[in-house]
């Protein structure tokens, strides 16, 4: 039913071509000093290339303006699955290779990943999951997109009917204002003025070992204004 979830379809024909050859035209007119593209490339599609560093290596020497945004949105497999995204392992891969093309080229450019909380099959744990693995990436997101259901789509249908329309199982979806709140606020625990809601988040999914003061805690005790070893 899809190219790309959960596996490349074996009559996907992956090229770059063409893309590469629109950018290469739109550099070449007059007046043209850049051509930036922000956002927008699905690194799984890039990933199934045969050289994705080819391409990688053209695009990151015209074409990025110091970061490029991207969507890897979770990294919990129950929630991908939901989503119809790959596993963080392909992101993970994808990630690696960019900085080294970018350290092959001698450029400073960044990935910032698009973020989505709440979505059908995320829950509380499925959140802190997502907020550990930001906090040992190092990455600290500055928003946090929280599922909004888009009439029409996979996701909504789940959102509403708590039902996986694909297979008819069952599916947790976050409806509550405050629940979705504690699951953005996961995201950014490094942010003083989520320190409550992390707290009580972390309290109810019983993950008070994220409270305290080792390297993998998210949050100080209340009472501790310190910043966390992570930034939290």
């Amino acid at each position: 039913r899809q190219c790309l979830f959960p596996q490349p379809c074996k009559n996907l024909q992956v090229d770059h071509e063409e893309f590469l050859s629109i950018l290469k035209q739109l550099r070449e007119l007059p007046k043209v000093k850049k051509v930036f593209v922000r956002s927008g490339l699905r690194y799984d599609y890039i990933m199934s290339d045969k050289n994705p560093t080819r391409f990688l290596r053209e695009f990151c020497k015209y074409n990025v303006s110091g970061q490029l945004k991207v969507a890897p949105e979770h990294v919990c497999p129950y929630v991908l699955d939901r989503m119809g995204k790959p596993r963080r392992e392909l992101y993970d891969a994808f990630v690696a290779r960019y900085q080294q093309v970018n350290e092959q080229l001698g450029l400073k450019q960044y990935l910032i990943p698009y973020l989505m909380s709440s979505h059908p099959g995320s829950d509380l744990n499925a959140a802190i999951e997502l907020a550990c693995y930001l906090r040992d990436t190092g990455f600290y997101p500055e928003q946090v997109q929280d599922f909004y259901p888009t009439p029409g789509t996979l996701s909504t249908c789940m959102y509403y009917t708590g039902i996986d329309p694909r297979d008819m199982t069952p599916v947790f979806a976050e409806t509550t204002p405050h629940g979705k709140e504690l699951q953005r606020a996961l995201l950014q625990w490094f942010r003083p003025d989520k320190k409550k809601l992390v707290i009580e988040a972390l309290k109810k999914a019983g993950r008070e070992d994220l409270i305290g003061y080792g390297p993998k805690c998210l949050v100080r005790p209340y009472g501790d204004s310190r910043p966390a070893p992570q930034g939290g």
